[in-house]
């Protein structure tokens, strides 16, 4: 039996990045996060802080866009032309977890991904937030929608479908039930994943 590729795309959280982790672990297969950053930096010589720090940016307008066209590609872009590269290398190697970084839109010609969204609801985000991720602002519930923005426009931008879109995904899964719960949803579906006929 063959597993998939798994992709996760997740709200601010909701664990995306732990329900992954210990998914991947579980199925004994490699787990790419901040990975994917180190070997960005490798491949593009840029430093890991910069890619960390752009990759998450999108161009400001398609104006800037259209005049950086006639100069160079946006750095920003740069950077996913390279871990999109990577993410594929990485997917051609075999099963794996991949978070973020549109990676189920960039595998999207592959019949052996599972897409998955992690969700749960925002009170339980903004509590998650402060509790796990130790953030602190005045108002957490903002915080969270605000990150969730940068996410939203970061999909958006570079692929051409939209986050948190059902139809693009082939599961929803809610965290509420916590990280234990989502990684036995997301195991049996990974175990129970249609297998490509030779």
């Amino acid at each position: 039996m063959r597993l998939p590729v798994i992709t996760i795309s997740r709200e601010y959280g909701s664990g995306g990045r732990a329900i992954g982790e210990k998914l991947a672990k579980e199925l004994g297969i490699p787990f790419y996060n901040k990975e994917l950053i180190l070997m960005a930096a490798k491949e593009s010589g840029l430093s890991e802080e910069y890619i960390k720090k752009t990759e998450q940016m999108k161009a400001t307008s398609f104006l800037y866009g259209l005049y950086m066209g006639a100069q160079a590609l946006p750095m920003n872009d740069q950077i996913f032309l390279v871990q999109s590269k990577i993410i594929r290398e990485i997917a051609e190697e075999g099963p794996c977890v991949i978070v973020g970084r549109c990676a189920d839109y960039i595998l999207r010609e592959r019949d052996d991904t599972l897409n998955v969204f992690i969700h749960a609801p925002l009170s339980f985000r903004a509590q998650r937030a402060a509790e796990v991720y130790e953030k602190e602002a005045a108002n957490m519930e903002d915080f969270v929608k605000k990150q969730d923005k940068k996410r939203s426009s970061f999909y958006n931008y570079f692929s051409q479908n939209k986050w948190g879109d059902a139809r693009h995904y082939h599961m929803a899964v809610s965290s509420v039930y916590g990280v234990d719960f989502a990684v036995e949803v997301l195991k049996h579906a990974a175990l129970s994943f249609p297998q490509k006929e030779d």
